[in-house]
């Protein structure tokens, strides 16, 4: 009888110590491992659209057959317009308009002032599509403005006074001097044919030989 008397003093105090260690575990397990419920409903039920890079419309092709690797992006149609960036052979780009003679192409280009920049029709492909003219921006102002100093440009200017000519005097006529004749250069000489007296010492010569040789003998 006192045994069960004892036992019934402990079965409160054997309840509440349950208790405890009950709400004790289960605050631990809630602590440490939280409900996976909660990660579920973060999971969206819905489908979620796949981005693709595939441009829409016109696209231009950076040629494959150039000699360069790449090609220039600029501000406008022109090589005097800023440069912003480049494109890579075989890379594309959507095309949204072109120049009056279509010599350069309209292009998106992320990063440009408003998302567009120009490139040169000769380097790039075409699809096939309408392309509208679009008016180029303004042509850029340049950083140094070119002006001449009037002093310094004045002191290579050179004026050269005017001359006159020389006047011109034709020369005197040309006079031929005219000799005349000796008449008064007489003597043998002047009657005498010169041939004859060649002749005449030849033959003196000719007989003083002789003479010389006959003496030797």
């Amino acid at each position: 009888m006192e045994k069960q008397i004892k036992n019934n003093k402990f079965k409160p105090l054997l309840l509440g110590l349950s208790l405890v260690f009950i709400t004790v575990a289960m605050w631990l397990v809630t602590t440490n491992y939280p409900v996976q419920a909660s990660l579920m409903a973060q999971i969206p039920t819905g489908t979620i659209a796949t981005v693709t890079g595939t441009p829409s419309g016109p696209v231009v092709t950076v040629r494959l057959d150039i000699d360069q690797t790449q090609i220039n992006v600029r501000a406008g149609p022109g090589t005097t317009y800023d440069k912003l960036g480049v494109l890579l052979q075989g890379q594309k780009a959507t095309a949204k308009g072109r120049t009056i003679g279509g010599e350069w192409i309209l292009i998106v280009y992320d990063g440009a002032p408003g998302n567009e920049a120009w490139v040169s029709a000769s380097l790039v492909n075409i699809t096939p599509g309408e392309l509208p003219v679009v008016e180029p921006p303004a042509m850029p102002t340049p950083l140094v403005t070119l002006t001449i100093d009037p002093t310094m440009a004045a002191q290579f200017v050179v004026t050269i006074a005017p001359t006159r000519l020389p006047t011109f005097t034709p020369p005197p006529p040309l006079q031929i001097p005219t000799y005349a004749a000796d008449t008064n250069a007489g003597g043998i000489a002047s009657k005498v044919p010169m041939g004859m007296v060649i002749i005449g010492l030849a033959a003196v010569g000719l007989f003083l030989g002789l003479f010389a040789i006959a003496q030797g003998r």
